[in-house]
């Protein structure tokens, strides 16, 4: 398509959607860009492309507008298990001795599908889990899939397919997880449904990695025909914090199209026949290239996984307030790299410093969250909430968390009652505790998750 709009109105817009969403539309793709403008104009309540142009160049973006240009200027196409010697890499090499390492105390996994789009990837990766993870309810297991556009996550919640999405999907794969749904569709079982946990995140303007946002300490990380999108500066910058999403060792997962030596350059690339996958680096370790297409014998070789975890240094006399924000970063820093228990232990010892900060009883929900101790962290979020009833994340974690447990009428008065704080901070100030959380960015979460996915808050 030629663009009919001015180049100038189409450069402008094109740097708009560059800076709040990443998005790249050089020269050639103008075209691109005014079809797009086209497809999101009735949604905006606009006539034409035009008048969708000048909108969005006369005020700043709203999320619901952000959300509505990102599904209209995306390709929103996927299938289940898209680029098969990627998951037959996944299956053969990686997850295996990943399974071994935590099959003990700690049987956790965490795994973020970051542009999920209609959720087909992380349903996918929840359906060779199943097959690998006979005894599943004994782990900790997080599958976090994420995506800008609620449209995608509202369908993605719903399980439901045609039939072209499953173009290349063996039948057995069809047959064992989905029942026909009615007009030549099918309804994905829910054991694997409930599996997946779907949130709204721009990877171009949100925060990560977050405690708050649990995106931190991630294990693996799909960014698959995501990064395409962006501008060269934007995709540095979502490489760079998706690589602090993962704790060390973890492993990054792109598309083919996507693979950039110089882009990845801070990880270790690693060849399986026919997928690289890229790997943060262990310590201080440089990155460099391997290859799985010969194996090394298992006795010549020992992963960086299996390394023996580093003991919490032993306390030292200090004064009282810098040992308190030593152990919080301690607490912190632990979280972050996947080390809960150590992490739960530094929290605790700050909270013998002070019991009445709430931040520190709020730190500790967070934390024992991640170790599948639910009860717990409902227990410590209403202790932060006992001693500051203001606290809105506390309001926003304790909400998520009876929603997971299937308590709807309790997470909506939780929801409810953050909002109604929300009201009382700037929508640019942000938020104490939030890893960066504005109060504004906070409300259109709640807003999305209350108005735009209600079968996911349905899920346990």
């Amino acid at each position: 398509m030629q663009p009919t709009l001015p180049p100038a109105l189409l450069a402008a817009v094109g740097e708009l959607l560059a800076a709040r969403l990443g998005l790249n539309f050089p020269a050639e793709r103008r075209g691109d860009l005014e079809r797009g403008l086209a497809a999101a104009a009735p949604a905006l309540g606009l006539p034409d492309a035009a008048a969708c142009a000048h909108r969005l160049l006369s005020a700043p973006l709203t999320c619901h507008e952000i959300e509505i240009l990102a599904g209209c200027l995306t390709v929103g196409e996927t299938y289940f298990f898209r680029e098969q010697h990627t998951f037959e890499a996944l299956e053969q090499h990686v997850l295996p001795p990943l399974l071994r390492e935590r099959d003990g105390s700690d049987k956790r996994l965490r795994i973020w599908s970051a542009g999920c789009c209609t959720g087909e990837e992380p349903y996918s990766v929840a359906m060779l889990l199943d097959r690998l993870l006979p005894d599943a309810d004994a782990w900790n297991s997080t599958l976090l899939a994420t995506d800008i556009n609620p449209a995608f996550l509202r369908k993605a919640a719903e399980g439901v397919y045609g039939a072209w999405s499953f173009r290349a999907t063996p039948d057995w794969i069809r047959d064992r997880h989905f029942k026909p749904a009615g007009r030549g569709c099918y309804r994905l079982e829910e054991r694997i449904r409930r599996r997946v946990m779907f949130s709204c995140l721009n990877l171009a303007d949100d925060v990560y990695p977050s405690l708050t946002g649990n995106t931190n300490a991630m294990d693996i990380v799909f960014c698959r025909n995501v990064l395409m999108y962006f501008t060269p500066a934007q995709a540095a910058r979502v490489v760079d914090k998706l690589q602090r999403s993962l704790v060390e060792g973890g492993w990054l997962i792109v598309s083919p199209a996507e693979t950039s030596s110089v882009l990845f350059a801070g990880f270790t690339t690693v060849e399986f026949p026919g997928a690289i996958f890229y790997r943060r680096p262990v310590g201080a370790q440089a990155p460099r290239r391997v290859s799985h297409v010969v194996q090394r014998p298992e006795a010549d070789f020992v992963p960086p996984w299996l390394a023996p975890a580093e003991s919490a240094p032993a306390a030292v006399p200090d004064p009282l307030p810098p040992r308190r924000e030593r152990l919080i970063r301690a607490a912190r820093d632990c979280a972050n790299d996947g080390r809960l228990d150590e992490a739960g232990e530094w929290c605790r010892q700050a909270i013998a410093f002070d019991k009445l900060d709430p931040a520190l009883h709020y730190l500790l929900s967070v934390i024992e969250q991640e170790r599948g101790r639910g009860d717990d962290a409902v227990r410590s979020l209403t202790r932060a909430l006992y001693l500051a009833p203001d606290f809105v994340l506390a309001h926003y974690a304790l909400g998520n968390l009876r929603q997971s447990q299937g308590r709807r009428r309790e997470a909506q008065r939780h929801f409810d009652n953050a909002l109604q704080l929300l009201q009382n901070h700037p929508t640019d100030e942000i938020l104490p505790e939030s890893d960066g959380l504005s109060a504004g960015r906070l409300a259109q979460i709640i807003v999305s998750m209350q108005a735009g996915m209600p079968r996911i808050a349905d899920r346990a």
